[in-house]
């Protein structure tokens, strides 16, 4: 069975930005490529226990397994040699990339404390989108009791518009609060 918010692409996204940006192509039409989710760790070289437990919530999150992050080069101030753990990703693709996006615009960002919707400023330039997030516990997934430390992480909505306008627009159709 197809993701939810993959239909809603279909039948009514797609439409929606063809009408407004007057596409001549299908292929021009911007549509979601990955979402990838970041958590840096710089204090798991010094507890194993903490990457044991991220790479846990990352994978409770995402619903598949994160890639451990390795340093690239030692550097003496922060006592990190090259090669230790430091952080854990995950790339989302396909259906498991429109189930995550559906959860996290429709359960997990309303419960963030005091939101008022997600900044407008976060684009690069080239269509893609960034934000950050202050602690793990807005994911229902996550134990609140289980917790030991609260970390925070970064999402990045991949998207192949051209524009910031054109990425801002497919993202807004899909269901992202975005700040008034």
């Amino acid at each position: 069975m197809a993701a939810r918010l993959r239909e809603t692409y279909k039948t009514e996204v797609f439409n929606a930005l063809v009408e407004k940006f007057k596409y001549k192509n299908v292929m021009e039409v911007p549509k979601l490529e990955k979402i990838t989710i970041n958590m840096g760790l710089g204090e798991a070289k010094d507890n194993t226990k903490m990457m044991e437990t991220a790479v846990e919530e990352l994978s409770l999150i995402s619903g598949q397994k994160p890639v451990i992050t390795k340093s690239k080069k030692s550097i003496a101030n922060f006592k990190l040699r090259q090669g230790m753990p430091v952080g854990a990703k995950v790339t989302l693709r396909g259906d498991s990339m429109f189930e995550f996006a559906d959860k996290f615009f429709n359960i997990s960002l309303p419960r963030v404390r005091d939101f008022k919707g997600v900044s407008r400023n976060s684009f690069d330039g080239r269509g893609n989108y960034s934000m950050g997030i202050k602690e793990q516990l807005i994911f229902p997934e996550i134990n609140f009791d289980k917790v030991d430390k609260i970390k925070g992480m970064n999402i990045v909505f991949t998207t192949t518009a051209k524009t910031d306008e054109e990425a801002q627009a497919l993202l807004e159709f899909l269901g992202m609060p975005f700040e008034k």
